[in-house]
């Protein structure tokens, strides 16, 4: 089963409806003995860092998502603010992210001559072969909606990179860990193919 995290601060009808579409049921809960028994997990967000992390500790699920991914390694995707939360920290709070990728979430610099949010429709260039972006339609394009991005340590975990002024890396992975920043549930036959990849896993 696929579990779609609720932690009261996820696009979560959405990302059900658009996995429902290509034939994968999903269960969204926030209850721990549901995302304990788990096969896959699904990391939504849209909000602030500090507030997400803090939710996720009250609730009781970080110590689930540790052992899950380090000793099950079962395959977790976060997607837009529940990547930046796979993070060792960001710019836009205090707390400490999970800390499952070595990167860092910062701040869209002002002088970029862009509107901040970064909204709309973007391209990505694939930097790494991965199953999660396996048979993508040509020049895919994906939807975003974020003021925070993503940058790895070790490129070696970037496996999309996206150009907004600045280069960032637009999807992540390390091992069964995975991150988008853009929304697959917003991103019409580009998100259905990653969302299918990531359930076919």
């Amino acid at each position: 089963m696929i579990c779609i995290i609720n932690y009261g601060m996820g696009n979560l009808g959405s990302i059900r409806n658009m996995f429902k579409k290509i034939g994968l049921k999903t269960l969204i809960t926030s209850d721990l003995a549901e995302i304990e028994s788990a096969e896959k997990i699904i990391l939504p967000g849209v909000g602030s860092f500090d507030a997400a992390i803090n939710k996720i500790n009250e609730l009781g699920i970080k110590p689930i998502l540790e052992f899950k991914s380090k000793e099950e390694k079962i395959p977790i995707l976060g997607i837009c603010l529940g990547m930046q939360l796979l993070t060792e920290c960001s710019e836009e709070g205090n707390l400490p992210g999970l800390g499952f990728i070595k990167s860092k979430t910062t701040k869209f610099p002002m002088n970029i001559g862009l509107k901040i949010p970064h909204m709309g429709w973007n391209d990505v260039q694939i930097t790494k072969q991965s199953p999660l972006t396996r048979d993508l339609p040509p020049e895919p394009r994906f939807y975003f909606v974020h003021s925070y991005c993503v940058h790895v340590e070790d490129n070696h975990d970037s496996l999309l990179k996206t150009h907004y002024g600045i280069e960032f890396d637009s999807a992540i992975q390390h091992e069964n860990i995975f991150g988008v920043q853009f929304h697959p549930e917003k991103s019409h036959k580009f998100g259905m193919k990653l969302l299918k990849n990531f359930g076919d896993l």
